[in-house]
């Protein structure tokens, strides 16, 4: 959560996020590469542990039944946020701009499947999503615009790109394979969190270790694996080739390189013991507010920042800089470099901190109502 904000907030902050994207070899630093690059982690985590959450409201004594129907209504509850409260969040309007299908739309999809698929036993579930997430690619090449009006549909499963509905267009940003299945692979990882503390760790640093190892090896041979294939670069830029694989749709290589460390990360967490109002605890147990509030915050930032120094701040005030091009007409000393980025980061996240322990404390004391969902 907290890694998450620093590339919402490069987003809407940093001098070239209207100019080009940070794995634009041709025109990225290694600074911009990476403070792109370790965001990567957030989104294959929040599926996966996600689906492991699902697997642990299950073991508290509810049916799958009960399962389906929270998953159900949990995930069409999170589509509805995509559409609103994250559309305001990002536009500061709930009508204007291009409709965007982003992580809420697909955590939400991801869930509604999940619904159906954690009906099926753990080992065929298990076996089903692992030959998912690694034959996806074979896909790759199946072209939505070859299907004429199959192209929304297409856009929606598999390959980003926008489409229409009526006179409104829609930006699928998130196709929803391989997430649901990264969601089903976490569902079936949850037999391995409820093992004995030795043998759980063991278990996660073996799974994430070859993970990792997997990562290397596939992206190293270049023959499958992710649409782009690596190049050597000038000096230095190889490097950044070789971890430059594609999010959307999240190729294999991406959720290799990402799940892989991942889960090497949770094996070294669990050996520690954290307070209830430890940051990392805090935002925990408040996710979805927390994403809510650090996407608004950012904005009104973004906003305020922009008429202190520029005397207007239309420009800013419906989209987010990095989704817009160069139109609307921004200025063109518009933006901060990365230290700036850094400090906006840190204190959007200092922000954030009493707000969800606030939250987290109402939640507790089950005085939340509907808004547990948060």
């Amino acid at each position: 959560m907290i890694i998450m904000a620093l590339d919402h907030v490069r987003d809407f902050f940093h001098a070239d996020a209207r100019l080009f994207q940070p794995d634009d070899l041709t025109r990225t630093t290694v600074a911009l590469f990476f403070t792109r690059w370790v965001t990567h982690i957030c989104a294959p985590v929040f599926m996966f542990t996600a689906g492991l959450g699902a697997y642990l409201w299950l073991c508290r004594g509810r049916s799958k039944e009960e399962l389906s129907r929270f998953l159900w209504t949990r995930g069409l509850w999170l589509v509805v946020l995509e559409m609103t409260v994250l559309r305001f969040g990002m536009n500061f309007s709930f009508f204007s701009g291009m409709v965007l299908l982003s992580v809420l739309w697909a955590l939400g999809w991801s869930m509604v499947a999940l619904g159906f698929l954690a009906r099926i036993p753990i080992r065929p579930l298990a076996c089903l999503s692992v030959a998912a997430i690694a034959l996806h690619n074979l896909c790759d090449s199946i072209r939505a615009a070859q299907l004429g009006a199959a192209t929304g549909l297409w856009n929606i499963l598999h390959q980003t790109g926008v489409f229409r509905v009526g006179g409104v267009f829609v930006l699928a940003a998130y196709p929803l394979v391989p997430w649901i299945f990264v969601m089903s692979a976490g569902f079936c990882f949850g037999g391995v969190v409820l093992l004995v503390a030795d043998q759980r760790r063991r278990w996660m640093v073996r799974i994430g270790g070859m993970l990792t190892i997997a990562f290397a090896a596939v992206r190293w041979v270049n023959v499958y694996g992710d649409p782009f294939r690596w190049s050597s670069q000038p000096p230095g830029m190889t490097v950044l080739s070789f971890l430059r694989c594609t999010k959307y749709p999240p190729s294999l290589d991406f959720l290799l390189m990402t799940l892989g460390p991942a889960i090497l990360l949770m094996a070294w967490l669990d050996r520690m013991t954290l307070s209830k109002n430890n940051p990392l605890i805090v935002f925990g147990r408040t996710p979805l507010f927390y994403f809510l509030g650090h996407f608004l915050l950012a904005h009104t930032l973004a906003v305020g920042l922009a008429l202190m120094r520029h005397g207007r701040a239309d420009f800013v005030l419906n989209a987010i800089p990095s989704a817009t091009g160069r139109a609307p007409a921004f200025p063109a000393d518009y933006g901060y470099g990365l230290p700036g980025v850094y400090a906006v980061w840190i204190a959007v996240v200092i922000a954030m901190y009493p707000a969800c322990l606030w939250f987290a404390r109402v939640k507790e004391r089950g005085g939340a109502g509907w808004l547990s969902y948060l």
